[in-house]
């Protein structure tokens, strides 16, 4: 199993620009191209919210006219700038989002490993929360299958990244509730996230949890205390989470073309010249 991750797209409108700067419609089609020359190619993809910048109607059509170039389903999760309604509307096509209620919340049982999608938005907030609802949502869905390889996905990761001023918007309600739910399940593989705008991992509840880059503009790595609230163009990434001999291995993929491959070995000999 190649489960491919994309998040933070904050798609606008043609010719509109993120911050004055990123044309973050741009930035998604070459992301799909990438995914799609994938070989073998993925599974599925994980979408891990803030899929449009303002939630329009107009922003999730066009999400949706490049989302549906890709050669292999695609699983949506909200984030803090998604709104859960028109999300699902806009993608009325998909019945996962048609069935679940309040909270866009479901799981994709057709795979080698379980995915658990999660949902973490505050309406009209930046941070997220995980309410006593979602928390026993989730609590039900471990108990269905307590044996069976599962990845749980959601858009702000339930730890302190040490970048402050995301830090003051993660999940500011329920990790502590939610780590010791996962804590008694040894069969999640992996918890992925968006939110972050770069590429972490850390333990947490017995499990390693990580966070995606954006096919877009990055956060900045800073880690000083009160460091300013600021993006750079570095290179756009994407996540590969491959099942490999009973565990999940993730790679940290860049989009686009770069120079290569290149033959370590010629005629059977290293190349040294």
């Amino acid at each position: 199993m190649l489960i491919a991750q994309i998040s933070d797209m904050h798609i606008r409108m043609p010719g509109q620009k993120a911050y004055r700067v990123v044309e973050t419609d741009r930035y998604l089609p070459p992301a799909v191209q990438t995914l799609n020359a994938l070989d073998p190619l993925p599974d599925g993809v994980i979408v891990s919210g803030d899929l449009t910048d303002f939630g329009r109607p107009a922003e999730y059509a066009h999400l949706r006219r490049m989302l549906d170039g890709l050669r292999m389903p695609y699983y949506l999760l909200a984030g803090n700038h998604d709104e859960r309604a028109q999300l699902a509307r806009s993608f009325d096509h998909l019945p996962y989002l048609q069935e679940t209620g309040e909270f866009l919340q479901y799981t994709v049982e057709d795979l080698p490993v379980r995915l658990i999608m999660l949902d973490t938005v505050v309406p009209e907030a930046s941070h997220g929360e995980l309410c006593e609802r979602r928390l026993a949502w989730l609590a039900d869905r471990l108990a269905e299958q307590p044996a069976r390889p599962a990845l749980l996905a959601m858009h702000h990761p339930p730890f302190a990244t040490g970048i402050e001023h995301m830090d003051k918007i993660g999940l500011l309600r329920g990790a502590q509730a939610f780590e010791t739910l996962v804590a008694r399940y040894p069969n999640i593989e992996r918890i992925v996230c968006g939110h972050l705008h770069r590429t972490i991992w850390r333990r947490f509840g017995g499990t390693v949890v990580s966070t995606c880059p954006s096919p877009a503009h990055q956060v900045v790595l800073d880690l000083r205390p009160q460091g300013p609230s600021a993006f750079v163009m570095e290179p756009p990434g994407f996540h590969l989470h491959h099942w490999c001999d009973g565990a999940l291995n993730t790679h940290h993929a860049y989009i686009g073309g770069y120079p290569g491959p290149y033959p370590f070995h010629e005629d059977g000999a290293l190349i040294d010249e």
